[in-house]
């Protein structure tokens, strides 16, 4: 999506020129620049994050994976036969490596603390759940979680 002419001025200068400082009790500190973001509390903080995070959604579908996407929590659905589980946890984990990287290329943070996997079969397929960790970054830091 390309934004010209008075689109790119209105935005321009909605998003140019912020500050920011901190504040408690009767001291403040010193006024800085935002340089990246939208202002917190904006109306058009919701629709900006959206379209500054629509690329990630394509990446998720490049690894035949399904992305929902509601405010800054990204789900990621996956499914497959029980012979072929090994190769789904591979996708999932190198969706999740390159959607860090994506993010951090974008000024953006995953946090590990919140990303989990969550496996789910019947009960009696139960033993075919990958019993592996998924990497997070080139690291098995992800939890797993297991349900019948």
């Amino acid at each position: 999506m390309v934004f010209v002419g008075v689109v790119v001025t209105w935005f321009t200068s909605y998003l140019a020129g912020s500050t920011q400082f901190v504040k408690s009790s009767a001291s403040s500190s010193m006024p800085s620049a935002v340089l990246y973001g939208v202002p917190q509390g904006s109306v058009l903080g919701p629709v900006l994050f959206l379209l500054y995070t629509a690329d990630v959604l394509q990446l998720v579908k490049s690894h035949q994976l399904q992305p929902h996407a509601y405010a800054d929590d990204t789900k990621i659905y996956g499914f497959c036969k029980p012979p072929n589980v090994d190769t789904l946890q591979e996708r999932v984990s190198v969706c999740i490596d390159e959607v860090t990287s994506w993010m951090m290329a974008n000024r953006l943070q995953l946090n590990p603390a919140k990303t989990e996997v969550l496996w789910c079969s019947s009960a009696r397929r139960q033993h075919q759940i990958p019993t592996g960790l998924v990497r997070d970054g080139n690291t098995d830091n992800v939890a797993v979680i297991r349900c019948p």
